[in-house]
């Protein structure tokens, strides 16, 4: 064997060293976003899946199906902002420390209060077991409260026809602390919106429902 085939095998060994140890850290991370580690397992897998490409290009002149470019661990680490520290709960290195709080109201009109009650019974059934009765929507509020329910709380489950949309606004908050359920009643539905002391409005978007009709776009203003 020559050094030149030894040296693809420990190229080719370290491929797969790399991809063992990527997929580890993979799993130990369960989903997590932006894991430290398993970025630097990305790093190591794609720089050893380049260099074994590379090597096996001088050396035969053939190319692996990998199309990656090499990656330097440093400047990577400053571009996306992680540069090997902890960014958990415990050890956070840049901290904000406001919350930012984003508020939305979205009013809409009803043509028809019967195709309404209509369609959210069908999204009701669809939530209930078969042997169930899943009994009448019986008011508008109820009705869209239902849609809402079906859509995991997306306002993009209004999107229906039988929702007309009217204006609407979007705010962005720097507050202190963050929302405390337990300190309303479920009847209150002003209290977590209301504005609070040390409160700092930072902008808000108003939002214009879309006509096909109109010459004039009116996806939204800024107001800061």
């Amino acid at each position: 064997m020559t050094d030149q085939n030894a040296e693809l095998d420990a190229a080719l060994e370290r491929v797969v060293e790399a991809a063992r140890a990527h997929l580890a850290a993979v799993k130990t991370a369960a989903g997590r976003i932006d894991d430290d580690d398993v970025w630097q397992a990305y790093v190591d897998l794609n720089n050893a899946s380049f260099a074994y490409d590379e090597k096996l290009l001088d050396a035969f002149g053939e190319v692996t199906p990998w199309d990656v470019e090499s990656i330097d661990p440093d400047e990577a680490d400053q571009r996306f902002g992680l540069g090997g520290g902890d960014f958990g709960p415990d050890g956070a290195t840049d901290p904000y420390p406001q919350v930012i709080s984003v508020r939305q109201r979205r009013d809409y009109r009803v043509p028809s209060v019967g195709a309404l009650l209509r369609v959210a019974e069908a999204a009701r059934r669809s939530s209930v077991p078969e042997d169930e009765d899943p009994g009448p929507v019986e008011s508008v509020g109820e009705a869209v409260l239902e849609l809402l329910q079906a859509g995991d709380g997306s306002l993009s489950s209004l999107d229906v026809p039988e929702l007309e949309p009217l204006d609407g606004l979007l705010t962005v908050t720097e507050v202190p602390e963050p929302l405390d359920l337990e300190a309303f009643e479920d009847s209150d539905g002003s209290g977590p919106f209301a504005p609070r002391e040390g409160e700092l409005l930072v902008g808000r978007l108003d939002e214009h429902p879309f006509l096909p009709d109109e010459e004039e776009d009116h996806a939204g203003h800024n107001h800061a």
